[in-house]
């Protein structure tokens, strides 16, 4: 049928690099904030794992704060993302939205939630 077909075309082309920008853009846009998020539960999982159970919540706080701080998530606080209660265990629960802006003034909006109890976190 066609005898001098040669492969994709220039707009082909064009289009397809167009949209592989688009994908490396929302991934470099994104990755950061997830690695950090992955950070954070890594720490609160370390905490719970090394102390006593008569814990109290501000030295939970006082040893994520640092432990942010040595990972340089400096932008985060503990106290602003996560809430400790050691009414029935150390409950720690973690809720935080993350904004990062992608393209002109179009924002990603990247919500993460987890919660972890000591007790679970110990047995595993």
């Amino acid at each position: 049928m066609y005898k001098n077909q040669k492969g994709a075309s220039y707009l082909t082309i064009l289009l397809g690099l167009i949209a592989l920008a688009f994908v490396v853009k929302a991934v470099t846009a994104v990755w950061p904030s997830y690695w950090d998020d992955r950070v954070i539960n890594d720490q609160i999982e370390e905490i719970l794992t090394s102390s006593s159970s008569d814990i109290t919540d501000d030295q939970i706080a006082k040893k994520m704060d640092q432990a942010l701080y040595l990972n340089n998530i400096r932008d985060l606080k503990f106290d602003d993302i996560a809430q400790v209660s050691t009414e029935n265990g150390i409950v720690v629960s973690k809720q935080y939205e993350v904004r990062v802006p992608f393209l002109l003034n179009i924002d990603l909006i990247l919500t993460f939630e987890k919660s972890f109890d000591q007790r679970s976190v110990q047995s595993q």
